[in-house]
Formats: C-alpha cells, sequence, structure tokens
C-alpha cells in the first residue's frame, strides 16, 4: 500500500496556558496537542480511495514574551479650520497644506532658513537658458507602503495639475511648461481658442506629456509604475524658468497615487484609506472636523519621526485657548485677545513663541461687484482704515500695519510706501470724486466673513470705524469658516468684500506677484486683471539677470498699489503657545500651520515633563 499525506487543518490545542506577559517570571515550557487532519489516498486493489484521518501530536514549546508595546508620544496641535479639500492638486489654503506636508513630499523641498534643497530628487540641473530643467531621483524610493515611488508618479502629478478638468486653485503655477496654458485654459497666448474639441483636446495633452518625460537612467522613455531605475523627469519650458525647481517643491506635484484617486472618486481625499504618500507621516484617520491623525511613516528616506501628530479643528480661538491650559494640546495658535493674559501669567508667558510671518492680509474687494468697479471708491475705503490703530486695538501689536504686498524681510519687499495711507479727509473726498458723487449714492455693502465669537467683535470694530470716517452703513454676513474658505476660491462666488491673507509658498516676487495678481492667477477671484501688470512680471519671470529682475518685479508692485484693488492692511506675525516639554521645534517665517510644521522630524515630546 502507498500513501500521500496533505494535511488540511490544523488546531493548536492548549494543555497549560503560555505566559504573554512581558514583565513576569520567567515563562515555563508548556504542552501543546497539534490536532492535524489528514487526507490518505491508500491504494485498495489497483484503485486509490481517500481516506480521511486525525493525527494528535504532541509538542513541547517555551512561550516568548510578548514585547511591550510603548505608548506612542503624540504631538497635539489645534489646526483650526477643517480643510476644505486636501488634494495635492487641488488644494491652496494653509490648513489644506498642513496637511499634505505631513502626508507627501515634492522632488525638492525647504530647509529652516527656506532654501530649497533636495528631497525625493538627489540633484537637478538646468540647460544654458534655463528653458530645460532635469532631476534626477534618490534610488530606492517608496511610498509608505513599501510600494515604488519613481519619476513616472511625479510626471503624472504634473500632467493632473495642468489638465483642464482637475480644475486646481494652483494649476496656472506650473504654466511656464511648453504647452500646460494652452491644455489648461483652452487658448494661447494671444487669446485664441485652443484645444476645444475632443480631438484637440487630446492632441494637446499629447504636446504637453512631451514637455514632462520620464525617463530611465539609461534616457529611455519609462514604461510603468513598477520600473525601479525610472529616475530621472526632464521639464521642458516655453520661457527660461529659472525659479521652477523650488515650484517642484510645493504640494502641486505632490505624488498622489494615480490608482487611489481614480478609485476613491471625487472625494477621494477625504478617506486616509486612499492617501498613500512619500512624506514624513502616514494618515491613520481622518475625521470631518474633528480629527486627523498621523503617525510616522517608516520608508520615509529622510528618516522616522519621533511623534504621532493629532490635528484638532476647533475654530473659536477662546475655545482652544481654554484647552490648552487644561494640557489638552501641546500647540495651539495665541490669538491676539489672550496675548495680555498670556504675558501676565508667569507659566503661559514662557511658552508664548512670537516670531516674524510670512503673510499679507488685504481687504479684498469684488471688481466686478459695485461699488468696488470705481477705483476711487477703492481708494477711499482704503485711506479710511486707520492699520496702526488695527494693529493696536485689534491685534493688540501681533502684526505690522502694511500698504504695500510683499513682505518685510521677503525679497521684493519696497521701503516707504506711502500711498492709501489714513487720511480721514482724503478718503471722503475720494469718494466725492467717484461716479457715485457721495456716500449716500453707495449701493449696499456687506462684508462677509468666517464666524466665531472673536471675528465678529473685529468685524464690527472694522465698519464701526468705516461708520466714523465715511458715515457708511456696512451689513455683516457671517458664515460657517469652511464654507468661507469655499466661497472665497470662485470668482463666481467670491463676496462683495472680506478680508484674505496670502502667505509665501516660497521667498521669491514671483510668488507674491506673478502666482497671485497676473490675469488668471488668484486675483482673478475678485476680477483682478492688469495687462500692463502682466507684462512686466512675464519679463520679470524670464530674466535670469537678478538685478534686473528685481527691478521689474518693483514696477510691478508699484503698477499693483497704484490701482487700489484691495486695501493693502496687515502682515502677520507668528503666535503660537507651546508646550514645555515639546522639544525640537525649529520655527521658520513660514509656519503658517503651525509652530516648527517644516521640520517636523527634530519634534519630540519629553515624557519626563509631563503633568
Amino acid at each position: 500500500m502507498k500513501s500521500k499525506k496533505l494535511t488540511i487543518l490544523t488546531i493548536l490545542v492548549l494543555i497549560v496556558p503560555m505566559i504573554l506577559a512581558a514583565c513576569g517570571p520567567t515563562p515555563e515550557p508548556v504542552v501543546i496537542k497539534e490536532t492535524s487532519v489528514v487526507v490518505e489516498t491508500v491504494v485498495v486493489e489497483g484503485a486509490p480511495v481517500e481516506v480521511t484521518k486525525v493525527v494528535e501530536v504532541e509538542k513541547v514549546v517555551t512561550a516568548t514574551p510578548a514585547a511591550e508595546e510603548a505608548e506612542a508620544k503624540v504631538l497635539r496641535i489645534n489646526l483650526g479650520t477643517y480643510p476644505d479639500i486636501v488634494d495635492p492638486q487641488k488644494s491652496s489654503f494653509v490648513n489644506e497644506i498642513a496637511h499634505l506636508n505631513m502626508i507627501y513630499e515634492g522632488l525638492t523641498r525647504f530647509n529652516d532658513k527656506l532654501e530649497t534643497v533636495p528631497a525625493a530628487a538627489e540633484t537637478w540641473e538646468y540647460n544654458d537658458d534655463a528653458t530645460e530643467l532635469t532631476f534626477t531621483m534618490r534610488e530606492g524610493l517608496t511610498y509608505s507602503d513599501g510600494s515604488l515611488l519613481n519619476a513616472l508618479r511625479f510626471q503624472y502629478s504634473l500632467l493632473r495639475n495642468i489638465n483642464p478638468e482637475t480644475a486646481g486653485e494652483y494649476a496656472a503655477i506650473t504654466d511656464e511648461i511648453l504647452g500646460a496654458p494652452e491644455w489648461r485654459t483652452g487658448a494661447d497666448a494671444e487669446g485664441n481658442a485652443v484645444c476645444q474639441t475632443d480631438e484637440e483636446k487630446a492632441a494637446c495633452a499629447e504636446a504637453v506629456a512631451q514637455s514632462v518625460v520620464a525617463l530611465d537612467m539609461a534616457g529611455n522613455a519609462c514604461t510603468d509604475y513598477e520600473q525601479a531605475d525610472c529616475r530621472v523627469l526632464k521639464l521642458t519650458f516655453s520661457k527660461p524658468a529659472p525659479y521652477f525647481h523650488t515650484i517642484m517643491g510645493i504640494w502641486v506635484v505632490f505624488p498622489a497615487k494615480q490608482e487611489n484617486i481614480e478609485a476613491g472618486g471625487e472625494n477621494w481625499w477625504n478617506s486616509s484609506k486612499y492617501h498613500t504618500g512619500n512624506g514624513p507621516f502616514i494618515l491613520k484617520s481622518l475625521e470631518p472636523f474633528v480629527r486627523g491623525y498621523f503617525t510616522p511613516n517608516p520608508n520615509y528616506w529622510g528618516g522616522v519621526a519621533n511623534v504621532d501628530i493629532e490635528y484638532s479643528y476647533i475654530t473659536d480661538s477662546a475655545v482652544s485657548f481654554q484647552a490648552y491650559k487644561n494640557n489638552e494640546f501641546d500647540i495651539v495658535g495665541l490669538a491676539a485677545e489672550d496675548l495680555a493674559t498670556v504675558q501676565a501669567d508667569a507659566t503661559l508667558s514662557q511658552e508664548a513663541n512670537i516670531y516674524p510671518g510670512s503673510c499679507t492680509f488685504a481687504l479684498m474687494f469684488h471688481q466686478l461687484k459695485e461699488p468696488f468697479t470705481d477705483q476711487k471708491v477703492r481708494e477711499g475705503f482704503a485711506m479710511a482704515v486707520d492699520r496702526d490703530l488695527w494693529v493696536t486695538d485689534v491685534l493688540k501689536g501681533l502684526g505690522s500695519p502694511t500698504l504695500t504686498w510683499i513682505p518685510k524681510g521677503y525679497p521684493g519687499y519696497q521701503e516707504g510706501e506711502t500711498r492709501w495711507g489714513f487720511d480721514a479727509e482724503a478718503a471722503v473726498q475720494a469718494i466725492a470724486d467717484s461716479s457715485y458723487g457721495s456716500v449716500e449714492n453707495l449701493p449696499p455693502i456687506t462684508f462677509t466673513f468666517s464666524d466665531t465669537p472673536r471675528n465678529r467683535v473685529r468685524y464690527e470694530w472694522l465698519v464701526a470705524k468705516f461708520k466714523e470716517v465715511l458715515n457708511v452703513d456696512i451689513e455683516l454676513n457671517p458664515v460657517e469658516s469652511t464654507t468661507y474658505t469655499a466661497l472665497t476660491k470662485d470668482i463666481n462666488t467670491a463676496p462683495q468684500a472680506y478680508i484674505l491673507g496670502w502667505c509665501a509658498d516660497y521667498p521669491d516676487p514671483q510668488n507674491w506677484l506673478s502666482v497671485y495678481w497676473k490675469t488668471g492667477g488668484f486675483g482673478e477671484r475678485i476680477a483682478y486683471s492688469n495687462p500692463d501688470f502682466d507684462a512686466l512680471v512675464n519679463e520679470a519671470d524670464t530674466t535670469t539677470d537678478p538685478a534686473a529682475r528685481a527691478e521689474l518685479y518693483a514696477q510691478a508692485q508699484d503698477l499693483l498699489v497704484a490701482g487700489s484693488p484691495v486695501i493693502f492692511f496687515w502682515n502677520n506675525v507668528n503666535t503660537y503657545l507651546i508646550k514645555p516639554w515639546v522639544t525640537g521645534v525649529v520655527k521658520t517665517p513660514q509656519d503658517t500651520g503651525w509652530a516648527g510644521i517644516y521640520s517636523p522630524l527634530t519634534i519630540d515630546i519629553d515624557t519626563t515633563m509631563l503633568p
């Protein structure tokens, strides 16, 4: 008789309990019975017959103690407003970017001095006239799940950013790529319609794909996402773009996985399931309006973080301040209304971190909505604002008044600007000189704002001052914070007047002027468009001589201020409360999400100091 055994089920029966505690007596040997169901094929009289048997074997083993799991150290941060969207190619607000910077990383990044340094790419090189840029990625890069990250992933991100179907907030920032603006907008440089039919769109898309090329190390076109030697990304521009290596460090090129985006649908970003990134952290969970939780990415090339990070979304700064005092947060924003309390408290005053910021705030006027279609009206409102008093009374000193756009400390700042400064008499006269002739003839005016108790007080202060100087009645329109963000993103929904800030993405005048105010940029939300301004920044963008480039940007900013499109209001300072047990916080002017956001790997928590 011949037989063949096939084990199809194994059951472990413990006769003596195994010891699992990490701390306890030395584990004793235990006896287990391994019971297997076995199928034997037996040959009986020349024919095979299957016979089932139960076989029981005793084994003596020693239990292995389970390792004691260390409790994770969690950095608890109140971020404020819940993001409107967390999609690399669609996001634009600082709270959205504060999520993306944790999960993903570009080919370059910014260090603690805000210098552009290697990230996913180890090197980059321009050709002589800066019309081509070639990146070489680090070898062996992976996503947080261990899957390969190659140059095709970045090609996909760039093309998705340009694709008009994506309709991203920052899509225009990659318009230097040859063919990108034509595909994105459907018009050429002269305004002629192109890329309109399905066939034309496909041709335009293919043309852009020839300007964003993923190559292997031998210079051949890459084939798929599994190709390990696909480490080169070559970009071709329609004009010199000597700053573009810096743009490759911001969120619009972050390599979210194509298959995740397609599987998750329109709102893929709202689930941690689809966020498989290459950044320093993994998004473990995202509970809308409640909590976002991040854990260190063990596959991040730059090292492994020391802490988990937990975001909360409390929009009322009074509530978050109280929670901080109750040791429920480790980092929160310090509001002007709480500054005096903090300064008077021996403990809190040592935890206050106040340092230069990177944002300019303006009272935006929609220039397709009366009365702000009239420049004289805009001038009158601008001269009716006492910015020094706003900083003193409302911001409690946590800011600095400004009459221009680029803030002090950044390349392109213009010292000595005086136009449209506070002048009550000139403000009234400007309204009289407008097409309306007097304040009485102005149509109804509404200020829209993100509704919190403290914001109500701030806007009430502001409209009271306009009433005092101009004798104008302004209605207040408070809306929910995330709704406010969404409204202000679209020219068709942007309110008549509202306050919004712009914070530097990178330290270059191009980011302040070309990106924001050039036709098609963010200023288009309020219908700002000036062909003369466009011509100046277009020339500056393509000029490789630093001095000549700086002069062109200065002329453009001068023209911007002259048109008084908005009230240039104040520059921020970064103001945060940080618990003493939080160590390794490296601060930069661009810490608009939270203190230390650009160097999260250095942060740790000294557990010996915890209460």
